[in-house]
């Protein structure tokens, strides 16, 4: 039997941590309490003082806040709700819920994903050990609530969507979307490009499946996105990557339309060959060439359909969650963000609230990140936004 060799410790950074714990520890004592206090604060303040027997004087009477984590009127991460959207530019960070499933081919139920998202999210506290972050201390965030959109009509509903997201958008707030079906990709990216001015966007979009066809099933459907968003200047096709591509639900059509139009695809398989951090290199090189930000679409069917079984159109043989999440990561503190939807939750088929909790985990893991790099909080809007609105693309015939 060959001599084992002695166990060699972890060896130490510049500041003589030995692990990514003793990190997170040391960056846990960094982070200040102001925003938890002005929360207990305003909860005694509207929620009353507790009765006598209450020993733990910061709990209120009336739930008001995160705590507990069961209770209250859900709003994501109980952040405030912003019932006038006029004044949404005094926040860092705006999100918005999309209820909008008149896109869907298959199986309906994402116009309940905003809620479900919601719902799941009081789970989660705004502190992430490893990063080191504490959204609540470092960031303003508000939910605005959702668009007002026409079921059965999905023009309709896509023009009420970009209206909102141009709003959010120009006021300098980071928008965040909570979908929805996919189609609601195309008026989305049409809001931002509203105030791009001359400026460019690059599109990564997570998935399984090429959304690229022009029309499926006579309309524009959740099929469809990036034809329509890729016909506007300002969201050349060439900035288009798609990363997770493939299975048994990739229509040819669409594949025919990313064949001529050169969009840049990687399968499962391409990402774990290549490997995480190449891929998300590959990604970021495609996107950000000769674009000033980068938009995320992040369709959560591209996870593994083991994990998010609730989805409209799942799909086996996706990312693992872990995976996911590190190329989300790398991406993010990477580019330069403008925004990110997270789509196709459909709490109807979902499983103990594990999609929608997958995607309250993007969503968070994206704001830390933005936060990590120094993109939240804004001190200044950026120079890709421009104030006055444009027409980018024509009406719908």
């Amino acid at each position: 039997m060959s001599e084992q060799s002695p166990f060699q410790p972890p060896s130490s950074d510049e500041n003589g941590y030995s692990s990514e714990a003793e990190k997170a520890l040391a960056k846990e004592r960094q982070l200040p309490l102001t925003g938890w206090q002005q929360e207990v604060d305003k909860g005694l303040d509207y929620g009353l003082e507790a009765a006598s027997s209450i020993k733990d004087r910061t709990i209120p009477t009336f739930s008001r806040g995160e705590l507990p984590h069961y209770a209250g009127i859900n709003t994501f991460l109980k952040a405030p709700y912003l019932e006038d959207v006029k004044q949404v530019g005094n926040y860092d960070v705006a999100i918005i819920g999309v209820p909008h499933d008149s896109g869907t081919t298959y199986r309906p139920g994402t116009r309940f994903g905003p809620q479900g998202i919601r719902k799941i999210s009081a789970l989660y506290t705004p502190y992430n050990f490893e990063l080191g972050v504490d959204l609540r201390e470092q960031i303003t965030l508000c939910d605005v609530g959702d668009i007002f959109t026409i079921p059965a009509n999905n023009e309709k509903s896509f023009d009420q969507i970009s209206k909102g997201i141009a709003h959010v958008f120009s006021s300098g707030a980071f928008p965040i979307i909570l979908g929805g079906d996919h189609s609601i990709g195309f008026p989305t990216v049409r809001g931002i490009c509203r105030h791009l001015g001359d400026k460019k966007v690059g599109i990564i979009h997570f998935d399984r499946h090429v959304d690229t066809q022009e029309t499926d099933l006579d309309e524009r459907m959740h099929t469809c996105p990036w034809f329509h968003a890729t016909n506007m200047v300002n969201a050349p096709a060439k900035n288009l990557v798609q990363l997770g591509i493939g299975g048994w639900q990739v229509p040819r059509p669409g594949v025919k339309v990313c064949r001529e139009r050169a969009t840049n695809i990687l399968t499962v398989t391409d990402i774990t060959e290549m490997g995480l951090d190449a891929a998300a290199d590959f990604a970021i090189e495609k996107a950000t060439d000769g674009t000033d930000c980068v938009w995320i679409s992040f369709d959560i069917d591209c996870i593994d359909a083991g994990f998010v079984p609730g989805t409209g159109w799942p799909e086996p043989g996706g990312l693992l969650p872990r995976e996911a999440l590190h190329l989300l990561k790398k991406i993010v503190q990477n580019t330069t963000v403008c925004g990110i939807e997270v789509v196709e939750v459909s709490p109807p088929y979902d499983v103990s609230d594990m999609t929608a909790l997958m995607a309250t985990r993007v969503i968070c893991d994206t704001m830390a990140h933005l936060v990590v790099s120094g993109q939240l909080p804004r001190t200044e809007t950026p120079t890709y936004i421009h104030a006055e609105a444009q027409q980018v693309d024509e009406p719908w015939q």
